[in-house]
């Protein structure tokens, strides 16, 4: 057995003596908001590049303000606006600016709809004669002001509105969109969970123009879930869920001229049978749009830069790959119309410079780790900022290049994770930064050296609090499994003695490019595992093979099988660190929520002589019953790849299950639906296998509100210990 410890230094403020740490964390302390740590709300930074804006709130008297701070000196420079000043209404939860800064987008409710979209109420301030206008009378999406701020489209009723708020009058812009039918400007259910955005238009810079994407859902087929609420009887809620192998949604592509008044549907010079366009963007040019096209197996990827003069469209980029090509949000136009592109094309992500046609200047970035943030450019200096791993897979640095690729500067200095906002003229950053043993500070610093110029919140209140509980140090090390050395993680209760024999308990995700062995602060799960470790358990957490961050390869490994490698690595890893005399090899579990639980499906059933015991929270238990996108772009689809899908999906090896099996989901999940629990549930009933299950009535994937969360982890808690002891 190999295992590298890479031991992190334990700060004084936090670790300070085992004999000060008398305090356990209970269950509850770690729901009603104990260890909360302080943030930045909202934060804006000002054209001019001295002063940035904070979204305050005054709990007292439940009211809201916009404060504007000099970057300088910390200090608060004025009120740019209080909810106190506004008689229609008494406070608000978010704002955005125009890009002159005349206008205030002010967001006073918000209602949940999927993962990313909310129906809200908003409110346009004019900075300028300090005017107030309500968009629109019926709760509306993806509220977006114009470049100059004199007008705003949005989103209702899956049609497309523009508001002039200098003569107050509204147009509506498209005239089709019927529930479950189309959409004009805003994505569907599947674009939102997996390509991450909501706002499916865009602004040109002239704000004469309106780019969309039509969504044609017609042919997918639908998903209904019963919500029971508290009424007598319950509502059926059906929307369009495309899952693998079935129809997507007809897209297409629009631009509506607000001069005109026409809309003209954008054609490029290429076939596709079965697409998507996960990302349109406006260059700084007024008349040169982008967009990015990619083919359903997700390994061709074309950027195509459209004119919206001629409505000519010109392939400037093709990336393919034999797995899949991750679609970058990092697009970034200069102003000589050359643009910024991230891709892994050379087997990690990096940071590209291509001319207007898309020929190559330079590769920026080069290096055996990945980009894992772009941060923007800076025109005077020519430099790029950006965040990566270069520092060790389970850090993250801020760093500064030259656009040639020279001249590149570590900005941030302790190790852990750091990440940026930069002001406006990249004069200055905030960075936020905390590792395992420290708390989220954030700091001021000059971007030109990454010089530390201020404290801004540090959270030291939360160490000095921490100081007097029972926590263990996270062990960060290597473990060699199946070939690869794999990041993982242990947590040893406090008063450990080798001598002994742990239970020991195992938690993953495992999913494609994700992480979870990250040298950062604590999550709610953190501190239940430390809860667990003061009560006699070992955690470890093992990344196995199709994580991220290690470079594509190890990344896209899995492809066409997910849960065959990722499985056996959990169940090898098992196997190791149940060969060390301090854990007793008869007593290991695992768990996992979404992927993970899927993951911990299947190591106890295929684990079984290694797993004493597993729980799964909202798994997918089969991938068939999962959507298109993401599970496609891993798998293709099941017409084409049917063994993949089945050999390693939990479902079908529930005959071989043995040990305590715990089965968690929400009755009104969207994401990983409750039906993947259900078949599960009737596959061991047939098997005539005993396990537990628990359903949360009417809770999405998250499966929270109230006391839900108290209640789970409750459940699991009591559920460990019946099943490995302590």
């Amino acid at each position: 057995m190999t295992i590298r410890l890479l031991f992190l230094a334990l700060g004084m403020c936090f670790f300070t003596s085992i004999n000060a740490q008398n305090k356990s964390i209970t269950i509850e302390s770690i729901w009603d908001g104990t260890f909360r740590t302080q943030g930045m709300q909202s934060l804006h930074s000002m054209n001019n590049g001295k002063q940035y804006a904070v979204l305050n709130f005054n709990r007292a008297n439940r009211t809201s303000s916009i404060d504007l701070y000099d970057y300088s000196t910390l200090e608060k420079v004025s009120t740019i606006l209080s909810s106190e000043d506004l008689e229609t209404i008494p406070s608000f939860i978010d704002y955005s600016f125009s890009s002159d800064e005349s206008k205030i987008l002010l967001t006073t409710d918000q209602t949940s709809i999927y993962r990313r979209s909310t129906l809200g109420t908003y409110y346009v301030y004019n900075t300028v004669d300090k005017s107030l206008i309500k968009v629109a009378e019926e709760p509306i999406q993806e509220p977006t002001l114009s470049p100059n701020g004199d007008k705003i489209a949005y989103g209702l009723n899956n049609n497309l509105y523009v508001k002039d708020l200098v003569s107050g009058d509204t147009s509506q812009i498209t005239f089709d969109g019927e529930k479950n039918t189309i959409i004009n400007g805003i994505t569907d259910w599947v674009y939102e969970e997996e390509f991450g955005f909501v706002r499916a238009f865009d602004w040109n810079a002239a704000g004469d123009k309106i780019a969309f994407i039509r969504f044609d859902e017609t042919d997918v087929p639908e998903f209904s879930m019963d919500v029971y609420g508290s009424d007598l009887y319950q509502i059926q809620q059906v929307f369009k869920y495309p899952k693998a192998g079935e129809a997507n949604a007809l897209v297409s592509l629009h631009l509506y001229d607000l001069n005109t008044k026409t809309t003209t549907e954008v054609k490029v010079d290429k076939t596709y049978n079965d697409f998507y366009i996960p990302r349109i963007k406006w260059s700084k040019d007024a008349n040169i749009l982008s967009a990015q096209f990619l083919n359903r197996h997700q390994n061709e990827l074309d950027l195509w830069f459209i004119d919206a003069k001629t409505m000519k469209a010109s392939l400037v980029l093709a990336e393919v790959d034999k797995a899949y090509v991750d679609v970058t949000s990092d697009l970034t136009f200069l102003n000589n119309h050359s643009f910024i592109w991230t891709s892994e094309k050379d087997g990690y992500n990096h940071i590209y410079h291509y001319d207007k046609t898309g020929k190559s200047i330079n590769q920026i970035t080069n290096g055996n780790w990945e980009v894992t943030s772009y941060y923007g450019y800076d025109a005077k200096t020519k430099r790029i900022f950006y965040q990566s791993v270069e520092n060790g897979s389970i850090n993250r640095d801020v760093y500064a290049i030259g656009l040639n690729g020279k001249n590149k500067i570590r900005l941030s200095s302790k190790e852990g994770t750091n990440s940026a906002s930069f002001s406006a003229d990249f004069t200055y950053f905030i960075n936020t930064h905390s590792s395992t043993t420290t708390p989220p500070n954030y700091t001021l610093h000059d971007s030109k050296t990454g010089k530390l110029l201020k404290n801004i919140v540090d959270n030291q209140s939360l160490a000095a609090q921490l100081s007097n509980y029972k926590i263990a140090p996270k062990e960060f090390s290597t473990i060699q499994v199946n070939g690869n050395d794999l990041n993982m993680y242990m947590i040893k209760p406090l008063d450990f003695d080798a001598s002994k024999s742990y239970p020991l308990l195992m938690f993953q995700y495992s999913g494609p490019g994700s992480q979870q062995v990250a040298n950062r602060w604590h999550g709610t799960n953190d501190y239940w595992h430390q809860m667990l470790a003061q009560q006699g358990y070992i955690i470890a957490c093992v990344d196995g093979r199709g994580t991220g961050l290690k470079g594509a390869e190890f990344k896209k490994v899995t492809q066409n099988e997910l849960g065959k490698y990722e499985v056996e690595d959990q169940i090898e890893a098992a196997k190791k660190l149940g060969s060390q005399a301090f854990i007793d090899a008869e007593r290991i579990g695992i768990w996992g929520w979404s992927y993970g639980g899927f993951m911990s499906s299947n190591a106890l059933f295929q684990g079984n002589d290694v797993f004493k015991m597993a729980i799964a929270v909202a798994p997918v238990t089969s991938w068939r019953f999962y959507d298109t996108i993401y599970t496609e772009r891993y798998m293709t689809t099941p017409q084409e790849n049917a063994a993949g899908y089945d050999n390693n999906s939990p479902i079908n090896h529930v005959e071989k299950l043995k040990g305590d099996f715990l089965l968690v989901h929400g009755s009104a999940d969207d994401n990983v639906h409750v039906q993947n629990t259900t078949r599960m549930v009737e596959a061991l009933i047939q098997a005539n296998k005993q396990f537990e299950w628990l359903i949360y009535p009417d809770k999405n994937h998250g499966i929270y509100g109230g006391n839900t969360r108290l209640h789970l982890y409750t459940k699991m808690t009591n559920f460990i210990k019946a099943s490995l002891g302590n």
